[in-house]
Order: structure tokens, then C-alpha cells, then sequence
């Protein structure tokens, strides 16, 4: 069996987390690195190693996603806006091989983002 991602242990509170949100399908907690006053990441139940993973059987899940990130930017206060991204792969510095979504917001956002 492989090794725990870091998202897997704070699920099961083998790692601490500040998580925010939580219901039987993901989990959403506050970055340890935060890229604006409000950066949360969105992380589903199921370890998915990234979005080239991706089943059809995912999509409502991928789509709860959002709909949690949309509760989360409002119960944050984020009315002027917010940004949601999911990194893929290295080259879009994705550093944990277990899909989540990151919500940002607090502040104005540049395009383009890197």
C-alpha cells in the first residue's frame, strides 16, 4: 500500500490541520503557506493523484468541490471575488500528489497568475 499524502493524514488527525469545512466527500483547511489573507485548499476524501487521474465516475465530486469552495468564499467574506485553481503536475508546482483545489482571495489578484 502506498504511503499517506500529508492531505490523507490530516483527515484522518494523524497531522495536524486547520480545517474549516468538512462533510463525507473532502475536507478544507487554511494553507500553511498562504498566498493572500484567504487561501484555503479543498480536498477531496478520495485520494486522487492529480486531475490527469481524473475518472468520469469524479465529476460530481470535482463539482462539489467548487460548490464547497463557493460556501467557503462566502462565509469568508470574499464579495469582491476569488480565485480557484488547481495545480497539475510539476511544472504547475503541484507538490502533493492528491488533487486539491486552492480558493484565494482577500485581496486583488494579477493576471497573468505565474
Amino acid at each position: 500500500m502506498a504511503d499517506k499524502t500529508l492531505f490523507q493524514k490530516i483527515m484522518d488527525r494523524e497531522t495536524p490541520g486547520d480545517i474549516i469545512y468538512e462533510d463525507d466527500r473532502c475536507v478544507a483547511l487554511r494553507d500553511i503557506n498562504p498566498q493572500a489573507p484567504t487561501h484555503v485548499l479543498v480536498v477531496p476524501r478520495k485520494p486522487i493523484p492529480s486531475l490527469d487521474n481524473l475518472s468520469e465516475e469524479d465529476e460530481p465530486l470535482v463539482g462539489h468541490l467548487f460548490t464547497v469552495a463557493r460556501k467557503i468564499a462566502s462565509d469568508e467574506g470574499l464579495s469582491g471575488g476569488y480565485r480557484t485553481v488547481i495545480n497539475n503536475g510539476p511544472d504547475a508546482n503541484q507538490t502533493i500528489d492528491h488533487i486539491h483545489l486552492h480558493l484565494i482571495g482577500g485581496r486583488r489578484m494579477s493576471w497573468p497568475p505565474g
